[in-house]
C-alpha cells in the first residue's frame, strides 16, 4: 500500500507518541479549548453591537490574522479599523487579501444584526483610502438601526462554516446543483464562475500547486507563514490566531521537539518535506474549482468581494460542499507573477482581477480555526 504524504507525517508522529511515556505522552491530550471558545459564546453578550461583532469574529480572513479593531465609543454605531500589526506584507504588499477579509467580517456582522431586527448601514472608508495599503484611518462606520426586513437565512451556517485544508475525497464529484446553489448566493456584484471539467480542474490543479511551492520556497513569504504557525494546544490558547497546529500529532511533535520553527524553516528536515507535500496534496485533490471577479480594484470593490465571498462560503456550508481558497496565484509579490498572469489570461480574459480562487469538494469533518475574543478586538467601549 502506498501512504500518501499526509498519513506519513501521521505516523511519524504517532511513532513519537509511542515512544512517548508518562507526562510526556499525556500532552497529546491537550486542547485549544480557550482559543475555541469564541465559537460557542457568539451572541452572548447584552449589547446588540457586541452581539453582532462576537459573530463577526468568526468570518474567514486571510492567515487567521483577524485584522479588525473596533471603536465603540458612539452610542448606537461601530467604527472598524485595521490592526497594522497584522498585516501580511510579504504575500499581499497591497493589503488586498486583508481587505477582502475586512468585508467578510462586515457581511457576518450584518447578517447578525438582522437577527436582532437591526439593519447596519455602513459606510466604507469614511475618511478615504489608499490604493498601496491600510492605514490608521477608518475602514467602515456602521450603524444599527431597526429594520423590518427579515433575517438572512445564512445566519444559520455561521457557527457551522470552516475552511477545509485537507485532501478531498477522490471519488466524490461535485455537481453543477451544487455550484449554482454557491453561485445563488452573490449579493454585491461579484462575478462568480466555476468549472467541474475534468481538463480544467487538471490545469488549475498544477497552476496553484506550483503557485503554493513558490510560496513555500520564496523565503520572505514562507517566514511570514512561520512566524505565525502556532505549535501545539499551549501556543494556540496564548495566541489565538495565525496558522493552527493542534491535536494529538502535533502536540506531540512540539514537545518532543520534533515540530519547531527551525525545522520547519529547514528544507532538509523530514517535517519541512512532509508538510510540504501535504500542503500541495490539497492542490492536487481539488474536485472543482471557483472564482470570483471584480471589474475593477478598489479598495470599495476588494470590501464587496469580501462580502460575497463569506455568503458563498456559507451558502457551501449549507450545500454540505468544502472549499479552501487557494490564492497563492493571485498575490502581488515578484516570485509569483508568471502564475498571477496565467491565471487572469485564462479565468480573466475580458481584464478583471481574480479577487478569490478556491477548490472544492468533499472532505472529512474538521475543528473550527482559534480565534480572539471579540472584547480583545474592542479599543474604545
Amino acid at each position: 500500500m502506498t501512504l500518501s504524504r499526509r498519513q506519513t507525517l501521521a505516523i511519524i508522529g504517532g511513532g513519537v507518541i509511542a515512544a512517548a511515556g508518562g507526562a510526556t505522552a499525556m500532552v497529546a491530550s491537550r486542547t485549544p479549548d480557550v482559543a475555541l471558545a469564541p465559537w460557542a459564546k457568539a451572541g452572548q453578550y447584552d449589547d446588540p453591537r457586541m452581539r453582532a461583532l462576537s459573530w463577526a469574529i468568526l468570518a474567514p480572513n486571510p492567515h487567521n490574522m483577524q485584522p479588525w479593531q473596533v471603536d465603540l465609543s458612539t452610542d448606537g454605531e461601530v467604527w472598524l479599523y485595521v490592526d497594522r500589526t497584522r498585516l501580511l506584507p510579504h504575500t499581499d504588499p497591497f493589503n488586498r487579501q486583508i481587505t477582502i477579509g475586512l468585508g467578510c467580517f462586515l457581511e457576518v456582522l450584518r447578517i447578525a444584526a438582522l437577527e436582532d431586527g437591526l439593519a447596519a448601514e455602513m459606510m466604507l472608508f469614511p475618511e478615504g483610502s489608499s490604493d498601496t495599503g491600510l492605514d490608521d484611518r477608518p475602514v467602515a462606520r456602521i450603524r444599527f438601526v431597526p429594520t423590518q426586513r427579515p433575517g438572512d437565512p445564512l445566519f444559520a451556517q455561521i457557527q457551522a462554516r470552516h475552511t477545509l485544508k485537507e485532501p478531498y475525497d477522490l471519488t466524490q464529484p461535485v455537481s453543477d446543483a451544487a455550484m449554482q446553489a454557491l453561485k445563488s448566493a452573490v449579493r454585491y456584484g461579484a462575478q462568480f464562475d466555476y468549472s467541474l471539467d475534468p481538463d480544467h480542474i487538471a490545469w488549475l490543479r498544477e497552476v496553484t500547486h506550483d503557485a503554493l511551492r513558490v510560496e513555500v520556497e520564496t523565503d520572505a513569504t514562507y517566514r511570514e507563514s512561520v512566524d505565525v504557525m502556532r505549535i501545539g494546544a499551549r501556543e494556540v490558547n496564548a495566541n489565538p490566531d495565525g496558522i493552527d497546529f493542534s491535536g494529538p500529532m502535533f502536540e506531540m511533535l512540539g514537545a518532543t521537539g520534533v515540530m519547531t520553527r527551525a525545522s520547519l524553516l529547514d528544507q532538509s528536515s523530514t517535517v519541512f518535506k512532509q508538510g510540504m507535500a501535504a500542503v500541495l496534496e490539497n492542490a492536487d485533490t481539488a474536485m472543482g474549482h471557483f472564482w470570483m471577479m471584480t471589474q475593477t480594484n478598489t479598495r470599495g470593490d476588494q470590501i464587496m468581494l469580501g462580502c460575497d465571498w463569506v455568503r458563498v462560503h456559507l451558502a457551501a456550508t449549507a450545500a454540505g460542499v468544502d472549499l479552501q481558497p487557494l490564492s497563492q496565484a493571485l498575490q502581488e509579490y515578484p516570485e509569483v507573477r508568471p502564475y498571477y498572469d496565467a491565471v487572469h489570461g485564462r479565468l480573466a480574459p475580458q481584464g478583471q482581477t481574480v479577487q478569490m480562487l478556491a477548490r472544492v469538494g468533499y472532505g472529512p469533518k474538521m475543528p473550527p480555526s482559534p480565534r480572539w475574543p471579540i472584547d480583545a478586538k474592542v479599543v474604545n467601549a
